[in-house]
């Protein structure tokens, strides 16, 4: 068997897992399929022979496609929710088409409250809750850190069980926290970083916002204060894909974009994005 004709059976035998995960985090059966079709030309210009799991590697393909399309549709302010009809499904068991039709119309209500996270909250919590991706998984995935990653899912959690009943204060607390860094940032207050920074705090930039200055990866509290020393003075406090943090604009021009992961009154990770492609797609609304 030629190694083409490996791939097309082998991607069909993930085709169901696939056009589940996205229908899941897209809504939309129709943008599902593009995505799923999209993994697939993907999957059609690599070397498939470095891949040790292909269908964990297809997975991760498609979250990432659905990523990129929920934050376009976020630039957008569309929320495409196709609602499934359903005639004449007498017995479901019998026909494996109706069956999966089914299932999707008992989770419909789900797919509502979906429709309301923030793109990297839902990724998050489709992965895990649903699919059982590991967090350090599901990181790289959205750009953020494992601690990160599992507060977007558990703050996703938290609304779809209709339990979220403390975000406000929660959000009001972190925000407090995200201002005391900034404005100790701004002034050069070393010892008032390193006193809203947990010890083991990773600071985490992308490669564009890496080479503004230069800087790779930072971890612990005394290495990442030392960098954000006077460096905050053109930020602004922003929500960021549903997480706190800030931006930088210059001219009017949005530069930069940082999320801050926030637990137990300590910042825990700061990721900072500057790629244009990244930026034309998060969401952000400043405070």
């Amino acid at each position: 068997m030629n190694e083409k004709k490996w791939l097309a059976d082998e991607f069909e035998a993930n085709r169901a897992h696939l056009k589940a995960v996205a229908y899941r985090m897209l809504g939309s059966r129709s943008e599902a399929e593009d995505a799923v079709q999209e993994a697939w030309l993907r999957l059609s210009r690599t070397d498939a022979a470095g891949v040790g799991n292909l269908g964990g590697w297809l997975t991760t393909v498609v979250a990432r496609i659905c990523l990129d399309m929920l934050r376009s549709r976020k630039t957008r302010r569309e929320e495409p929710l196709e609602l499934p009809t359903h005639d004449g499904i007498a017995d479901p068991a019998k026909d494996p088409e109706r069956e999966a039709a089914f299932a999707d119309s008992v989770g419909l209500a789900l797919l509502v409250v979906l429709q309301t996270l923030a793109p990297a909250e839902r990724v998050a919590f489709v992965l895990h809750d649903m699919f059982d991706l590991p967090f350090d998984e599901i990181a790289p995935i959205i750009g953020r850190s494992s601690a990160a990653a599992r507060q977007l899912a558990s703050r996703a959690r938290r609304r779809v069980q209709g339990t979220d009943e403390t975000p406000d204060v929660d959000f009001d607390r972190k925000r407090t926290i995200a201002e005391a860094f900034l404005t100790a940032s701004r002034n050069g207050d070393l010892e008032a970083l390193v006193a809203v920074l947990a010890p083991d705090v990773v600071f985490r930039p992308d490669a564009t916002a890496a080479g503004f200055g230069n800087i790779g990866e930072i971890r612990g509290a005394p290495g990442v204060a030392e960098l954000f020393k006077g460096r905050a003075r053109a930020a602004e406090a922003a929500l960021v894909d549903g997480e706190v943090g800030y931006i930088v604009r210059i001219e009017g021009e949005l530069r930069v974009v940082v999320a801050l992961t926030i637990a137990d009154g300590k910042i825990l990770a700061i990721d900072a994005f500057a790629d244009p492609d990244h930026l034309a797609r998060v969401d952000y609304s400043v405070f």
